[in-house]
């Protein structure tokens, strides 16, 4: 997906404009939740997310979605990862 497409995906759906998240590379934050709805769009690197025992890999291009309260744990790949992350409450 494409940025332009992104923000009015999110603007449809009632999120408020985006924010550059950096992670560094190999890092990881363990089982954890947040208090909001998130969609985000990876614009590099790469970005593995771990809900109930599945991973799934994203990369530039790829959206994901984690719902209010969602338990997942993350890691970044070997060239950390750069997502634009809109939140929700």
């Amino acid at each position: 997906m494409n940025h332009d497409v992104f923000l009015k995906m999110l603007s449809q759906d009632g999120f408020p404009e985006p924010v550059l998240v950096i992670q560094e590379r190999n890092g990881f934050l363990d089982q954890h939740t947040h208090p909001f709805e998130v969609k985000a769009l990876v614009t590099h690197g790469q970005i593995d997310i771990v809900i109930d025992g599945t991973k799934s890999t994203y990369v530039a291009g790829d959206v994901f979605h984690l719902t209010h309260s969602q338990e997942h744990a993350e890691s970044y790949g070997d060239n950390g990862v750069q997502y634009l992350a809109s939140r929700k409450a």
